[in-house]
């Protein structure tokens, strides 16, 4: 097995793709012009951006009044399973389906995505099934999904492409749910949990949208940001951390808004997808002994926002915050069943063949 491993480093450490400059997009939300693309079309894990699609097939539920924002969301011995940080949540745990949007999409609650698919749909399966109709109808040939809220699975994928069409979808839409998305953190029955998105609150006009991280995926995001009344969209797969990734975001942002990124004539839906082509594994790069030596060559390439290099994260922005309240509804197994009275002529019936008990002798010796 070591052996193995060793191999797979090496291979890894002579790829030419070693160094790897990861997919990337940036789009004109509102006309769809390309103004950079980068491995766009390449499938990719897709980790928490999964939660982008949750949302549009519950927005879509919410639009044909099969749930409304009120409708309490519970949290079942399935969605409490889900890997999750450290919450006073715990099965029976119950929130409003509007406060559970807030949870999915600001804190990334893995559990709390569980039980909205089950609220929206009856079941995990029903809901994984709704989104991927949902891909199909969008034409998101590289993507399928598998569960709500992005936990590894191989089967589950996106590219840049898709997830670009997915936010324009989800944005232009369901203008009403805006404030979810710019929402930096959230509080759950008093317990503070921050975006992983620090865009939001420190880069100015940043909307959203969803950011996501599993070994085998690196660390996506898929965000908006607005100035001077023009709305830019910007994908960013597989970077290495949280500092990669927001700051080519932000320097994607800033050369689409000060003209350095212009399109050339190719709209979004002009950009093909390469199906056939597996995603990467970042799992060696990001989660294992070999990740300080392949971080050190990211940040060669990606150096913005370390120690004497520029930021394009100076600016603090005020974080908006929301608050959740739970409740608890007992589940059925926490009822405890009453005990059946017993029945009467069983009861004497049973006597009955029990023979009398010997009469005490009280002969005196």
């Amino acid at each position: 097995m070591r052996c193995l491993f060793a191999i797979a480093i090496l291979i890894l450490a002579m790829s030419p793709r070693a160094l790897l400059a990861t997919p990337s997009l940036v789009v004109d939300l509102d006309t769809g012009a390309v103004l950079h693309s980068e491995d766009a079309g390449h499938r990719w894990y897709p980790a928490s951006t999964t939660k982008l699609m949750t949302a549009l097939v519950t927005f879509e539920a919410l639009a044909n009044n099969e749930i409304d924002l009120k409708t309490p969301v519970i949290l079942s011995h399935q969605a409490m399973r889900q890997r999750w940080v450290k919450t006073s949540l715990k099965v029976g745990s119950a929130m409003s389906l509007e406060d559970a949007l807030y949870a999915v999409l600001v804190s990334s609650a893995n559990n709390v995505a569980v039980a909205l698919a089950e609220t929206v749909a009856g079941s995990e399966d029903a809901f994984v099934a709704r989104m991927n109709a949902a891909a199909e109808r969008l034409g998101l040939t590289a993507s399928h999904f598998t569960n709500p809220n992005g936990l590894f699975d191989r089967k589950q994928t996106v590219s840049a492409r898709d997830l670009a069409l997915l936010s324009i979808e989800l944005y232009q839409k369901y203008p009403q749910y805006h404030a979810i998305y710019t929402t930096a953190a959230v509080q759950i029955d008093g317990q503070d949990l921050k975006s992983y998105n620090n865009l939001l609150t420190r880069f100015p006009g940043t909307l959203g949208l969803k950011t996501g991280f599993v070994c085998p995926a690196g660390r996506n995001i898929a965000a908006v940001a607005e100035r001077d009344g023009r709305r830019i969209l910007t994908v960013v797969l597989g970077a290495t951390t949280g500092r990669e990734r927001s700051e080519r975001t932000a320097k994607l942002f800033t050369e689409a808004f000060d003209g350095t990124l212009v399109s050339k004539g190719t709209v979004l839906k002009d950009l093909a997808n390469t199906p056939d082509t597996p995603p990467e594994d970042m799992r060696l790069r990001l989660c294992s002994d070999q990740t300080a030596v392949y971080e050190a060559k990211q940040d060669k390439l990606y150096p913005w926002g370390l120690p004497g290099k520029k930021s394009y994260l100076a600016d603090p922005v005020p974080a908006r915050r929301h608050t959740i309240k739970t409740w608890f509804v007992p589940q059925p197994e926490f009822v405890p069943k009453p005990r059946a009275k017993p029945d009467r002529m069983l009861v004497t019936s049973a006597w009955s063949k029990v023979s009398p008990p010997p009469k005490p002798n009280l002969k005196l010796n």
